[in-house]
């Protein structure tokens, strides 16, 4: 799957915050009690369940904030499809530090490892098809740079960012506009070279009345039955990028990819993946 690192300036905030809510005004208290200052051990971790990884970045750096003298050995990369057992990363140093970073580093590592693992077999569902497996904004607040990386390392692709990358016209939109074509005309006079405009459609007359209008760059076909986009995608032409979304499941996937629809979005890649069970041993 795609490799994709992100700047270190970029996630260290978001991790400071995780160390800072696990670690409290008093630290490990429990690690400080058990264990004789300046132990040193060497730890693994691990995947205990088959999948696809992502986070190895960030625990890489949780465990570093917490003490950059920890040796940390990387032993596979996000973006990698792993094995039960298969070593992650080797971590050494004092014993005090890396059980005051296992937590966090396992909490980011095991949630996005999960998120890259659904996003894989969307992904191989859509196999020989022109679609591309999409996320959206749906993610969890303050994560969504992570848990977009780790839609990209599942071998899926990142939808807008936020509000301010694209103009998405939706159906609430639509209504407060005052239609399909209000929306479009004030869409095209507002927007700037440089963007592209999207448009929200769930049934054929709101597409018919796009393409007359014009305008827009992209369709999102919206809760639609596959008869319908396969229709859409044939009355579109290749005039417009086509995304359908809604009701996106693994059973139904490859069904919705075979209309030859450009981008399948799903919200579940982010908001209902499960997390891929990782451990660190000693």
């Amino acid at each position: 799957m795609t490799a994709l690192t992100l700047p270190d300036l970029l996630i260290e905030p978001v991790i400071r915050a995780a160390l800072a809510e696990d670690l409290g005004p008093w630290g490990d208290v429990t690690s400080r009690a058990c264990i004789p200052p300046g132990r040193r051990i060497e730890a693994g971790l691990n995947a205990r369940r088959a999948g696809h990884v992502s986070g190895l970045q960030v625990a890489t750096l949780a465990f570093r904030l917490v003490d950059p003298a920890l040796r940390i050995e990387p032993l596979a990369q996000d973006g990698d499809a792993v094995e039960p057992g298969q070593p992650l990363m080797r971590i050494a140093g004092e014993a005090l530090s890396v059980l005051s970073g296992e937590r966090v580093a396992l909490n980011f590592a095991g949630r996005l490892s999960g998120i890259a693992t659904l996003t894989a077999a969307f992904a191989a569902r859509t196999a020989g098809t022109r679609a591309r497996v999409t996320c959206t904004r749906k993610t969890t607040p303050g994560l969504r740079i992570l848990e977009k990386a780790a839609v990209v390392h599942g071998g899926g692709s990142s939808h807008r960012f936020g509000l301010s990358d694209a103009i998405l016209i939706k159906d609430n939109h639509i209504a407060a506009a005052g239609g399909v074509a209000a929306a479009l005309t004030a869409a095209a006079r507002a927007r700037s070279h440089m963007m592209r405009i999207e448009i929200e459609v769930d049934r054929l007359d709101q597409l018919d009345e796009v393409l007359a209008t014009g305008g827009a760059d992209v369709v999102l076909l919206d809760n639609m039955t596959t008869a319908d986009l396969a229709t859409a995608v044939a009355r579109v032409d290749g005039r417009l990028v086509t995304e359908a979304s809604g009701t996106m499941s693994l059973d139904r996937i490859a069904e919705v990819a075979a209309t030859g629809v450009d981008f399948i979005s799903v919200g579940a890649l982010t908001h209902s993946a499960p997390v891929l069970d990782l451990g660190l041993d000693l």
